[in-house]
């Protein structure tokens, strides 16, 4: 061979073997990241090439599929759709997918690496690929009380109901909401028009936020149970009727400013039980700089505060600061100045007390399926953390249902069931120039001293008369009905 030929020869070999390369790079290197990538055609024709599995309420799907034109065969529908939005996210043709339906969407799908071998025998036999399914915790009568009492209350809102002994999420609504059904498809005269109508830059009501996980407000009087569990669990108080020393102006510590209580209420060296009853700032202001900021910080971590949750959607992180100045720590722990805190946070607080001082991780999946449902995976309860002692926790447990017996909470009081609760009204804007939001936490107890739901309830309604908007007035009765819809449930 001379040498002309030889060159060619040795050049075309390169470039063979670079086109191999090449090949094998995007064939094993790059397939995850063309597999996933949002232009890649294929994989959105494929992914509603096939019925997507459902997620399952007390036995029954409250999603579905149907048939439609084009390339995707298939899209998504939602029974309920806007009730049920917070827990389910959306899938759309057009605009991909959030939280549950992001989250298992392998399982949902039918291409979780668990179903492969089910998915090899169904290609060989010639079965058409099926999606499984998620099985929810959520109990269809505790989450159509939680929405409609929100819908009914208008404004803003949002509840989570928590079954204390598991971590179980038995209601996670949020208002004003929206049917995931109206983006399912990617028409441009139907769902992106609804899409843009959707976004908060087009609608200030914010429908597709998540107010039960991803918004943080301040907690107010609720926060007080809180910083009762600090004051017993770090020992400033142990017995609940004994006199505070509470002064009454008191004049909060490094500053010459007097922290108020609401109205004319006496709160001057009050028992807990009493400052928690008619929700005395002065007593767990006063707490709260004594006991500082480590020590209130510390317990608020306990509670879980500061850490993001995952359940399996991701929660806002609640907040409780450090490098406070005494003043800030007193205002703190009445649950303003920082304090900030999900609807989930509050509901976890209330299910800690009573769990008897043991919080559970909080989660709404309970088991995903094959589409044999057969079980691919199964959620365990998991103790999260144990915020105060069992002691601590019944003291707490009965300051509470002192508040809901003969205090700010008597509209949660359902007849021949034990509640406890505590109100909250929390300032919004600056200065307070804006209307308050209106909190509930509670929980109902059986009559074997179990606890089988916990409750937290926040209300934001720029539209009611100012002197009206309390937790008392607008939040418990959302709760009451959310707790008697599981109690009823459990009989």
């Amino acid at each position: 061979m001379n040498k002309p030929l030889r060159r060619v020869a040795i050049f075309c070999g390169l470039l063979v073997l670079a086109l191999l390369v090449r090949d094998n790079w995007l064939q094993y290197a790059q397939a995850d990241k063309l597999r996933t990538d949002e232009e890649n055609r294929r994989v959105a024709i494929e992914r509603y090439a096939s019925p997507r599995g459902d997620i399952i309420v007390d036995g029954e799907p409250i999603t579905g599929h149907k048939a439609t034109k084009g390339d995707f065969k298939y899209k998504r529908t939602y029974k309920d759709g806007a009730m049920w939005a917070p827990v389910t996210g959306f899938v759309s043709q057009a605009f991909g997918a959030t939280q549950l339906e992001s989250i298992e969407d392998g399982i949902l799908t039918g291409n979780d690496d668990r179903l492969f071998f089910r998915n090899t025998l169904d290609m060989l036999t010639g079965k058409n690929k099926e999606g499984g399914n998620v099985v929810t915790t959520l109990s269809g009568a505790a989450q159509k009380a939680a929405y409609e009492g929100l819908k009914r209350q208008g404004g803003k809102g949002s509840v989570v109901a928590i079954e204390p002994s598991t971590g179980k999420i038995l209601a996670l609504a949020s208002y004003p909401s929206y049917d995931p059904s109206t983006i399912a498809g990617n028409s441009l005269d139907t769902d992106t028009k609804a899409w843009q109508k959707l976004q908060k830059k087009n609608n200030p009501d914010d429908p597709m936020l998540n107010r039960a996980l991803r918004e943080v407000y301040p907690p107010g009087s609720t926060f007080k149970v809180l910083t009762a569990a600090a004051a017993l669990e770090h020992g400033l108080y142990s017995d609940p009727d004994e006199k505070t020393d509470s002064p009454q102006p008191w004049i909060m510590t490094g500053t010459r400013t007097e922290l108020k209580n609401e109205g004319t209420i006496q709160c001057k060296d009050v028992s807990l039980r009493e400052a928690l009853r008619v929700s005395c700032n002065t007593v767990f202001g006063k707490i709260g700089a004594q006991l500082g900021n480590d020590k209130m910080l510390e317990t608020a971590k306990k509670f879980g505060f500061t850490e993001e949750q995952f359940v399996p959607v991701r929660a806002n992180a609640s907040v409780f600061s450090e490098d406070m100045a005494p003043s800030e720590v007193a205002l703190s722990s009445i649950g303003q100045f920082n304090t900030a805190a999900t609807p989930l946070q509050m509901a976890m607080v209330s299910a800690a007390v009573a769990n008897n001082g043991t919080l559970m991780k909080p989660y709404m999946v309970d088991e995903l399926q094959a589409p044999s449902l057969d079980t691919v995976e199964k959620t365990d309860p998991e103790e999260l953390s144990r915020p105060i002692s069992a002691e601590n926790a019944q003291i707490l447990q009965s300051m509470m249902e002192t508040v809901v017996a003969e205090g700010t909470g008597r509209r949660a009081q359902i007849p021949g069931v034990t509640v406890g609760g505590k109100t909250g009204t929390a300032q919004h804007g600056e200065n307070n120039s804006k209307n308050p939001y209106a909190w509930f936490i509670s929980y109902a107890k059986a009559s074997d001293g179990s606890s089988p739901v916990a409750v937290a309830v926040v209300i934001e309604d720029e539209d009611a008369v100012r002197d009206d908007i309390s937790g008392g007035g607008l939040a418990a009765p959302i709760a009451k009905n959310v707790m008697e819809a599981v109690v009823k449930s459990k009989q």
